[in-house]
């Protein structure tokens, strides 16, 4: 299949494919738009099930990317990076500088940030041999601790406060008390946001691929353990997808008894159609590109500087957006995705 007839293409900018022998670096870097800055994304590292599934999601990842910028008002475009192998076994320090130099040589037009399968201290390690990666300086969060870099809390502390909004449009009120959510994945951000929601005294059950992290969720936060393939069936109020994209689809659509979505995944909804499934089945999507900007917003003020009160502050204007697309979306009778994806698209396109 060609590139430029991909179905998830979109007019991309740049598509770039790297590949070394020696240290079995098989990477895409994905650069979509560039009109309201650099493309700014994480790097996901990842055992596809086929080099096309990666394309795939590279692609998706980078398009979402400039949606998120410019929906959160950031000067900055959208891209995406993948590592195609198992985080766990394939990734090494030479392959991670072998990244850093695929990075370098794209001059700028791409800035990395951590995502799945990666972490701070791998992208120092990339840092050897580019400038271009972000969210690797010694700060203070906006929890008020000492931070490396990691965007993880904004991501979480921004998707706890667009889930506050969707629960307050969906059902009046803003009290969390009670509340039963169901966390599909409880890795850095999905444990966060778990920690958010418990605070908050809502009830939690969780699922993880990983045994471990569930294993902190229910010790540390009376959270209860249910299947991984059993949590978007669950008696809930809310399910918030915090794993890898594409899980709201129509299998999960007829076993869903929530009645919203609000997650920190990236592309959750499987295609652009279950947008108005989703609505027309009485459930509020808080689209995620929206909902889960805090870790953008947080990045983006690393490189500009920033006080932690400044960022939290921002992150905060994700439940007046997440507000006013609600809003929009009820007057229009249209999903909540084609609502933000106006709102953004306004924003960036020339």
């Amino acid at each position: 299949m060609s590139i430029f007839s991909h179905p998830e293409f979109d007019q991309h900018e740049q598509v770039n494919f790297f590949h070394d022998q020696e240290t079995g670096l098989k990477a895409i870097i994905a650069v979509h738009n560039s009109n309201r800055g650099p493309a700014l994304g994480g790097c996901r590292m990842w055992q596809y099930g086929s080099d096309a599934e990666a394309l795939t999601d590279v692609l998706r990842l980078s398009k979402g990317m400039t949606y998120k910028s410019a929906l959160a008002n950031l000067d900055l475009g959208g891209g995406k990076s993948v590592i195609i192998g198992n985080p766990r076994e394939h990734k090494s320090e030479a392959l991670l500088e072998m990244m850093g130099r695929a990075l370098e040589s794209l001059s700028g037009r791409y800035i990395a940030a951590e995502d799945s399968g990666t972490s701070v201290p791998d992208l120092q390690v990339m840092a050897r041999y580019t400038d271009y990666v972000a969210g690797i300086t010694e700060r203070t969060g906006i929890d008020g601790l000492p931070c490396n870099g990691d965007p993880s809390p904004a991501t979480a502390y921004g998707t706890f406060v667009g889930l506050k909004a969707a629960v307050a449009h969906k059902f009046g009120t803003q009290d969390l008390t009670g509340l039963r959510v169901a966390i599909q994945g409880v890795g850095n951000v999905g444990f966060r946001l778990a920690k958010h929601l418990h605070e908050a005294g809502a009830e939690l059950i969780v699922s993880d691929i990983y045994p471990a992290f569930v294993e902190r969720a229910v010790n540390g936060l009376g959270a209860t353990a249910v299947a991984a393939d059993a949590i978007l069936a669950q008696e809930v109020d809310v399910v918030a997808p915090c794993a890898l994209g594409a899980t709201i689809n129509d299998q999960s659509l007829t076993l869903m008894k929530a009645k919203v979505i609000a997650g920190a995944a990236n592309n959750q909804l499987e295609h652009a159609a279950h947008d108005q499934q989703v609505r027309d089945a009485g459930i509020l999507y808080a689209p995620d590109f929206a909902i889960n900007a805090g870790g953008i917003i947080d990045i983006f003020y690393e490189r500009t500087g920033h006080t932690p009160d400044k960022v939290r502050t921002h992150i905060e204007t994700i439940g007046d957006t997440l507000a006013e697309i609600f809003k929009r979306s009820d007057a229009s009778g249209e999903g909540t995705g084609v609502i933000a994806n106006r709102l953004a698209e306004e924003r960036f396109i020339r």
